[in-house]
């Protein structure tokens, strides 16, 4: 998947200013892309320019104007031509993991320091998607929001990265306690 998609698609629920757009990835899309604001802005110029979206000016008072930008026919086309095309297998790479894989001929301590970190980090994720889900489903109970309720596309991203920020929380959790377990049986083992 290109940067492109993942702007595209952002821009589905309507139209949005670049900084908008940054907020929609720190929060929404965040759970299958990261980008930072300054490749945000550079591919909505790309976009724009392959009139996969389009913008304009919004003239504001007591600020500086600000240009939004929504997605054209052509854009929706990229779109559907992208989801038609065979998904790619999920690619994960994380430095943590790697110290965990090395944790046997290392230091624990930073180790196991590092995972409860991520445990909170993933928390806090946790919390800002179950709010997402919360208002998206709005009155709704879950399965009936899931029948009946729109947009669904959203709805169902946010509940992979509510899975996935979970799992992740509780691996780093379980993780640490192994680790710290076994330094505890290490050092009972030198004492005695």
């Amino acid at each position: 998947m290109a940067l492109r998609h993942a702007v595209l698609a952002a821009l589905l629920d309507g139209e949005y200013s670049g900084y908008q757009l940054t907020k929609i990835f720190d929060i929404g899309v965040s759970n299958f892309w990261y980008a930072a604001p300054q490749q945000l802005y550079a591919e909505l110029t790309k976009l724009e320019a392959d009139g996969l979206v389009t913008g304009r000016e919004v003239v504001q008072r007591g600020r500086p104007n600000k240009r939004v930008f929504k997605v054209t026919q052509a854009g929706l086309a990229e779109l559907a031509a992208f989801a038609e095309a065979p998904a790619r297998p999920l690619v994960l790479r994380d430095d943590l993991a790697v110290k965990v894989h090395a944790v046997d001929l290392l230091d624990a301590g930073p180790v196991i320091e590092q995972l409860h970190e991520r445990a909170r980090q993933e928390e806090a994720k946790l919390e800002i998607f179950e709010r997402i889900l919360a208002g998206l489903r709005g009155d709704l109970d879950e399965a009936t929001f899931l029948r009946e309720g729109d947009p669904v596309g959203p709805y169902l991203s946010c509940q992979a990265g509510c899975r996935l920020a979970r799992e992740t929380r509780d691996w780093c959790l379980r993780t640490a306690r192994t680790l710290e377990a076994r330094a505890r049986a290490h050092i009972g083992k030198e004492t005695s």
